[in-house]
């Protein structure tokens, strides 16, 4: 079933205790996009200035990624981060943050778009996700994520977001933040509670939780890799794991549910092995499956 993605498509500059990479590809759209088309073809909305290398664009080559809604505008340029990693790098330290194009109004949905059935907002402005979800013709599933600084500085159009769409991804950070419940099955409640059809809590290496209006609650742990060299990403490629292989599925029930966070951790699992998306050069979906099915024997017991 179609899958759509609006998000950020970006220039990155990254350092951790395994190197530098500066000015290298990045955004939560085109991490997304990619790990998604290992299961389904992507719809992929964003915008980047006439500074963006056309060589990044080749990642999407050869891939189901239809870059139609991507906008490259003259005078106009991308959305940069600068970021560190120190120690186990759970988080991202932000050096700095260049909005850019972000400060300019949104990219259209082209009209061969607009009938997405399967939609991901990435992490941007809710009221910029309310935008872009009101161009589209009835969609049967609409995920958001979303991060601190939104539920710090927009809290009010976060809650209005969550009104109109089916379920949110987030952290368990995040999670805590928005419901003030140091408790994560309690904040978990609490968000649901709000209107959605499911909640899903990222925990970084310690796993993922679910938990849907009807009280089913699954608890994934994480795929435990020892070769970690640029967590950035990970939650984009999880969500692109997890939402690809729903819509391949064509279905949103505990099970299949169960099973895309499954995928959506082993995709993860693999880009954070290396910087920006330079893993997807060498892995595809049989890695994919190979570590599910190792994830799968680990917890049997």
């Amino acid at each position: 079933m179609s899958l759509l993605v609006t998000g950020t498509v970006a220039i990155d500059s990254v350092k951790t205790p395994f190197g530098e990479q500066p000015d290298c590809l990045g955004g939560s759209a085109t991490y997304f996009s990619v790990a998604a088309s290992h299961f389904t073809d992507v719809r992929l909305v964003g915008a980047v200035g006439d500074d963006f290398p056309t060589d990044y664009l080749k990642i999407f080559d050869g891939r189901d990624i239809d870059t139609e809604g991507l906008e490259i505008r003259p005078g106009s340029k991308t959305f940069r981060w600068s970021g560190c990693y120190e120690g186990a790098m759970n988080e991202a330290n932000t050096l700095e943050t260049q909005l850019n194009i972000l400060t300019e109004a949104p990219p259209t949905i082209p009209v061969a778009f607009r009938d997405s059935k399967f939609v991901f907002l990435a992490n941007t402005a809710p009221e910029v996700q309310m935008h872009l979800l009101g161009l589209l013709d009835g969609p049967e599933l609409v995920v958001a994520d979303t991060m601190n600084f939104w539920i710090e500085n927009t809290r009010l159009d976060l809650i209005k977001l969550i009104g109109a769409i089916n379920a949110l991804v987030l952290n368990d950070t995040e999670a805590r933040m928005f419901t003030g419940k140091s408790n994560l099955i309690d904040a978990a409640c609490d968000i649901v509670e709000m209107g959605l059809d499911f909640v899903v809590i990222k925990k970084g290496e310690h796993g993922t939780m679910l938990l849907t209006k009807d009280d089913e609650c699954f608890v994934l742990p994480g795929y435990p890799t020892d070769a970690v060299k640029d967590p950035t990403g990970a939650g984009d490629s999880f969500a692109g794991g997890m939402m690809g292989y729903l819509a391949d599925k064509g279905k949103v029930d505990f099970a299949t549910l169960k099973q895309a966070i499954a995928y959506g951790t082993c995709t993860a699992s693999l880009v954070i092995e290396d910087f920006s998306l330079d893993r997807w050069q060498s892995a595809g979906r049989a890695d994919i499956e190979k570590r599910l099915n190792q994830l799968r024997e680990m917890i049997q017991f």
